[in-house]
């Protein structure tokens, strides 16, 4: 096992951190207590390939390793987790489209998505099937050679701000078996959007509703085929437990940053906060978390990458345990930031709100427990 990047993972990364700094850090607090969606960022973004990390190279795409994809996805979310997040979304459903799209899909789209100059949002929750995504009942009929669609979805990122939107409904009987995927316009006549939901954090990103009044698109919007869009929204969802982990960590190691130069500026009692050994613990404990979470979710990456049997196992894991403890060490970061953590005037209050939601979408970690305790429970159980 080699934990060393490579050189040119290493400036990756370095790309990724400088773009973050330079695109993200003077605007990030004012995207939040604004609600702005910075599409003009995202799409200098998207001008650097972050817009189409791992799509296919049929739509431009860099069809990087998830891995390197991850150190991409970090380094922005330690400075914006919120813009990242989505821009990690957008990733997922773009590859989507890109893997599974048909020609005249791929064409009408593709590099749009991949340099950012469209975007997509991921459309599979619906107010009545979050966890239990294949009770879903959005209809898709077809109908010579169109789906007419009807149904509607919920807590849909970029929604209202988006060009298209990757969308699973039902097009046969109950059940997992009976979803299919597809690409829909997001203006297309009979969808309508609900108002701007008033969140904890992720301000920098639009969440609405969305509802389908028989909105047709034609047959060849079809992703796979007809039956494995349930299968497709899985497999995209393996990648985006990676990447909304990865958004985490980074969150965490911006926190910890923030509160590693705190500690050194802060007097109290005479001496720096640096200099208190139950501080200095705290930040030992801290910076140990974060590590664990990092290789956890490289690991997974890197099963993934691999087509290990076991990948959605191990995304599952990372997810889980990364979310956890990027969640934890960005409330003890502010915690060490004492009361001026608590003020927007610093990046911390910031950081713990975006991060908190990480735990609940691309499946809550209680999801993820149920998928790590039935790889134990069925078969052999063997994880290693």
């Amino acid at each position: 096992m080699d934990f060393e990047l490579s050189e040119e993972q290493r400036a990756f990364a370095r790309t990724a951190r400088e773009f973050a700094l330079a695109e993200f850090a003077p605007h990030a607090a004012r995207w939040d207590a604004e609600a702005i969606f910075p599409k003009e960022a995202i799409a200098k973004a998207g001008e650097l390939g972050f817009c189409g990390l791992y799509a296919p190279e049929r739509i431009e795409g860099l069809a990087l390793p998830r891995l390197d994809a991850t150190l991409v996805f970090e380094e922005m979310a330690a400075v914006d987790p919120s813009t990242t997040a989505f821009i990690t979304i957008h990733n997922m459903a773009t590859w989507m489209l890109g893997t599974w799209g048909t020609p005249a899909v791929c064409e009408r789209w593709g590099a749009d998505l991949t340099s950012g100059r469209k975007l997509a949002s991921y459309c599979l929750t619906e107010p009545g099937a979050g966890s239990d995504a294949g009770a879903l009942k959005t209809r898709a009929e077809l109908e010579g050679a169109e789906y007419v669609i009807n149904g509607g979805k919920a807590f849909i990122s970029g929604a209202g701000a988006t060009d298209v939107l990757v969308l699973m409904a039902r097009t046969g009987g109950g059940g997992a078996g009976g979803i299919s995927a597809m690409a829909v316009p997001a203006d297309a006549p009979g969808i309508s959007y609900g108002k701007k939901e008033h969140k904890m954090g992720w301000n920098s990103q639009p969440t609405r509703t969305i509802s389908f009044d028989n909105v047709r698109v034609p047959a060849e919007n079809l992703l796979g085929v007809e039956g494995e869009g349930f299968r497709i929204a899985m497999k995209g969802l393996d990648g985006g437990r990676i990447n909304i982990a990865t958004c985490s960590v980074g969150a965490a190691q911006g926190a910890l940053d923030a509160a590693r130069r705190y500690l050194h500026e802060r007097q109290q009692f005479g001496k720096p906060l640096a200099s208190f050994q139950a501080l200095q613990f705290k930040l030992a404990d801290m910076a140990t978390e974060l590590v664990a979470a990092r290789q956890m979710v490289r690991l997974a990456a890197s099963k993934l990458d691999a087509g290990h049997a076991d990948a959605s196992t191990y995304c599952a894991m990372a997810k889980r345990f990364a979310t956890d403890a990027g969640f934890n060490v960005c409330n003890e970061a502010l915690q060490l930031h004492g009361g001026y953590g608590y003020l927007s005037e610093f990046p911390l209050e910031r950081l713990v709100r975006d991060a908190r939601v990480h735990q609940i979408l691309e499946g809550t970690n209680e999801i993820m427990r149920v998928i790590v305790s039935r790889k134990l429970l069925e078969g052999d159980g063997d994880i290693r």
